[in-house]
């Protein structure tokens, strides 16, 4: 009887961090969704193009359902297992990022949403350079920031706040491409709309820090935010 009590902890264990890898890959696999949903919103308002505006909107809600799937199971497994350290650390972790990967689901059919209010509305063309190019630092920093969590690499984790602050610098500089529209009513709603898509790129730019500084608990056990150096 001892034998087998004792040969069933470890196999307990395994299936364990069975399960805890595959709710990893779930979350992985929605953070890939998240980045490509948000490089097609970008795409959907500065064509513009309705169509992919739509796909992103339907995207969101796939993400959404793939999410709270995972949220049942990761409490199911935490139910069960109750674990502790590092297992736990990785456990709050996998939540925390879950909600983050929603916010910016959420963000990115908000650009969407912009794209679809901004049809036949004529672009400011600075304006539309400079969202390119939010999106493609966006994108990078949400690779970045899942490569760091697989990798479970804390220095490259730090990299966030830097690459985060030309995202800001863009967004800042918002304000003054909104003024230089002018007297125009349609360029003028146009440019409130981009502005608008700035600011939801803005934001998934901090979203994807707040992940940076979940890597960063999760190898260390320090909690706590990245000043503008990183650290």
């Amino acid at each position: 009887m001892s034998e087998g009590t004792a040969g069933s902890m470890p196999d307990t264990r395994s299936h364990f961090h069975q399960e805890l890898e595959a709710l990893e890959q779930t979350l992985i696999g929605a953070a890939d969704a998240a980045e490509q949903m948000v490089g097609m919103a970008v795409e959907s308002f500065c064509e513009p193009d309705l169509e992919l505006a739509a796909q992103v909107k339907a995207g969101e809600g796939e993400v959404d359902a793939i999410l709270v799937n995972f949220r049942e199971e990761w409490l199911q497994l935490m139910a069960r297992q109750q674990p502790m350290g590092s297992d736990l650390r990785l456990m709050t972790v996998l939540l925390e990022s879950a909600v983050t990967l929603e916010r910016t689901g959420r963000q990115a059919a908000n650009i969407a949403t912009m794209a679809e209010t901004a049809e036949g509305l004529p672009p400011v063309e600075p304006m539309v350079s400079q969202i390119r190019e939010m999106g493609d630092l966006v994108r990078n920093m949400i690779r970045t920031g899942l490569d760091s969590f697989v990798r479970r690499d804390a220095d490259e984790a730090r990299l966030l706040p830097v690459m985060d602050e030309p995202v800001d610098r863009l967004n800042r500089e918002m304000y003054r491409l909104v003024v230089d529209a002018g007297p125009d009513r349609d360029r003028l709603e146009f440019a409130t709309k981009g502005f608008m898509v700035a600011r939801a790129l803005e934001r998934v730019g901090d979203q994807v820090v707040d992940i940076a500084e979940h890597v960063i608990f999760l190898m260390t056990g320090d909690i706590g935010e990245f000043d503008e150096s990183g650290l």
